[in-house]
């Protein structure tokens, strides 16, 4: 069968004729790290860009924002048209648009270009994160899937930590533009390699809208759904400013206060893949479980975080910060793979897409939350350009920096009480709504 023709094969349930190939995960892998590291790893490069294109704030922060934004919004897009055209292609265009979007980033001869660029790169990652966990669901099943999504939950979590790490050690080889290149040459050989991917896509079913919120009546998909916006509440923002307070606070160099996020980093590494080889073997735990388990250890640890004063050693931090990445790194890619399990194969694009928003969209909308609490109460307290600095982290004011990281992580731990009791509320009553698409792989329970 030609590649054309396996990718429009209609099947029904999980796509037939759509076997995995043994290069299936390690391109699909190698083409998803890209994403979050292009996400935490970018604006590491903005202070070296600006020297060479320009210091305009706007659009200098567009280099980051455009590509956050766009891949928010593209990802339901995406995940509707997947359903369409089949999710190997979704992939392959993908990984066609982020190779194109760097190779302009890494010649922008401004920072309009670059903007633009970025852009273009972003509505190309939202359709690899939603072609990727499309395909994965539908070519794998039973102890396999639970495997495949715990790899790429981990891929995932390992751009997003090592981001801003791999992006400034190749700013200080190879310069800002470098950073463009390296994407661009590893999305060109994922693009390249996508021909051997599983083509097949389901059965052609009724085609509903680009956001289509009558998925979420499906209460398990919608409970998995505010799965990672707990995340993006709980980790992400801590993962991007956490840094910032330690300098506020404590006075920390970079050096030191990177050293001491692998406090929070190193869980989200480890926990998908333990939680991947425990949860076919350990009847009581469930997929059930272990999301409670998440927002229990988020909730807890980012209590804990109250704990960094200028005078109580950092030390108090460390058990926080790792119940905070046990938090993050329990769910990822389980949730994935048991969200599209619940919903009909021939939606599992737009199910992806939707998913995806929420968790991309969360993200972007709580972190930069997080800086405009924190700006607000440092403002409260302070004028000019003392109260920016401050609030860049530039130690000076540690008492006012510490009431403002206090009043904005006790918005946070609000926020994750409440989408707590969301969660167990919706999936006790999950039982009463419609039937799951397909039972949960074998092993695995809710």
């Amino acid at each position: 069968m030609s590649a054309t023709t396996d990718e429009t094969a209609s099947t029904t349930g999980s796509s037939a004729g759509a076997s995995p190939s043994r290069w299936t995960l390690p391109i699909v892998l190698a083409a998803q790290f890209v994403t979050p590291t292009s996400i935490a790893g970018t604006a590491i490069a903005l202070p070296l860009i600006s020297k060479d294109l320009g210091s305009d704030p706007t659009a200098l922060q567009w280099v980051v924002n455009g590509f956050n934004v766009s891949f928010a919004l593209a990802t339901l897009l995406w995940g509707a048209l997947s359903d369409r055209i089949g999710h190997r292609r979704t992939f392959t265009y993908g990984a066609l648009l982020v190779t194109a979007g760097s190779v302009l980033s890494a010649a922008a001869p401004n920072l309009v270009v670059l903007d633009l660029a970025r852009i273009v790169a972003g509505i190309g990652a939202a359709a690899i994160l939603t072609g990727s966990s499309s395909m994965l669901s539908n070519a794998f099943s039973g102890d396999r899937r639970t495997h495949a999504f715990a790899v790429f939950g981990t891929i995932n979590g390992l751009g997003l930590a090592l981001g801003p790490t791999i992006s400034g050690a190749l700013i200080s080889l190879v310069d800002w533009r470098g950073v463009f290149v390296v994407h661009a040459v590893i999305l060109a050989v994922a693009a390249a390699g996508s021909r051997v991917l599983p083509g097949a896509r389901p059965a052609v079913g009724p085609r509903g809208p680009i956001l289509d919120v009558s998925l979420l009546r499906n209460r398990e998909f919608l409970a998995m759904c505010l799965v990672p916006v707990a995340g993006s509440i709980g980790f992400v923002t801590l993962l991007t400013y956490l840094p910032s307070a330690f300098s506020g606070i404590k006075n920390l160099s970079a050096g030191n206060s990177g050293l001491i996020m692998l406090a929070m980093t190193i869980p989200v590494l480890v926990a998908p893949l333990a939680v991947a080889q425990l949860i076919t073997r350990v009847r009581v735990l469930t997929v059930g479980v272990v999301v409670y388990l998440s927002l229990g250890a988020l909730l807890l640890g980012n209590i804990g975080i109250l704990l960094l004063t200028e005078d109580r050693s950092i030390g108090w931090l460390i058990v926080p910060m790792v119940l905070v990445g046990l938090g993050f790194g329990l769910p990822i890619g389980l949730v994935d793979g048991h969200a599209l399990s619940v919903i009909p194969a021939q939606r599992a694009g737009t199910a992806a897409g939707l998913l995806n928003f929420f968790r991309i969209g969360s993200e972007a909308v709580f972190v930069a939350g997080y800086a405009l609490i924190l700006s607000t109460v440092v403002g409260a307290h302070l004028s000019g350009a003392a109260a920016d600095d401050t609030s860049a982290g530039q130690f000076g004011h540690p008492d006012v920096y510490r009431i403002a990281f206090v009043t904005t992580v006790g918005v946070l731990i609000a926020l994750l009480a409440v989408l707590t009791v969301a969660v167990v509320v919706v999936r006790s009553r999950s039982s009463s709504a419609e039937p799951a698409a397909e039972q949960p792989p074998e092993g695995v329970s809710r």
